[in-house]
């Protein structure tokens, strides 16, 4: 499953069905950078399981401001629509995949 860049116009249809990770993020942003192959590779191995979605909050500022994105990145774990988990800046791989698992 490809990652899917999300706006503010459809988030809430993106995301309010199942696991989804949300990448809040923009171009300009270095750990951003760093974290996109990290975001790349779990989908590739949880593709099946977890929705991954970007939203660039530059374009989007409505959503990052309704979660209270206040640094970047900021990354969301949802299931059925309601945040479950959070985590600010980049992590390692196995650190996403961990944070992921326990909401399988």
């Amino acid at each position: 499953m490809a990652i899917a860049h999300v706006t503010d116009q459809n988030f809430t249809a993106e995301t309010g069905s199942g696991l989804v990770l949300v990448d809040f993020w923009a171009p300009w942003c270095g750990p951003c950078k760093m974290i996109a192959p990290v975001l790349e590779e779990l989908d590739a191995e949880m593709g099946d399981k977890v929705k991954i979605t970007k939203l660039d909050v530059d374009e989007n500022p409505q959503t990052a401001s309704n979660f209270g994105v206040m640094s970047i990145p900021t990354l969301l774990v949802l299931k059925n629509g309601e945040v479950v988990d959070k985590t600010v800046g980049f992590q390692p791989k196995e650190a996403l995949a961990g944070l992921l698992q326990k909401h399988l």
